[in-house]
């Protein structure tokens, strides 16, 4: 059972939710041991302690998900408005020495930044 834990922590190049889960049954078991040790009387605070750390790690959590979809959003926001600036003057030179069909290639490639930077 040791090494099913181990091989599927090698699964992926990030493991943070197989590593996330191991630390929390440690942390429980921990509480639990506290809790039997301590006794009865001192039960809430032992729950409230584990609940704590629990919801501090969650926290943690979604603090670093905001900031990766900001980051996600800025380098976006910043590929598509530097790809407009870009295509200003090539849309004048594609209209002058090539016409329609450069127009119409320059604003294709505006489309294939946006949604690639999309994805």
């Amino acid at each position: 059972m040791a090494s099913e834990g181990l091989a599927s922590a090698a699964v992926g190049p990030h493991n943070a939710v197989m590593s996330d889960d191991a630390v929390l049954k440690q942390e429980l078991r921990t509480a639990i041991s506290a809790r039997k040790e301590l006794g009865d009387e001192m039960e809430p605070a032992v729950i409230d302690a584990f609940v704590e750390r629990i919801e501090r790690r969650l926290a943690d959590g979604e603090d670093a998900r905001e900031r990766a979809l900001k980051r996600r959003r800025d380098h976006q926001k910043e590929m598509v408005l530097g790809s407009m600036a870009i295509s200003i003057p090539l849309l004048a030179i594609a209209a002058i020495f090539t016409g329609l069909q450069g127009v119409i290639a320059v604003c294709v490639a505006l489309v294939v930044i946006a949604v690639v930077t999309a994805r």
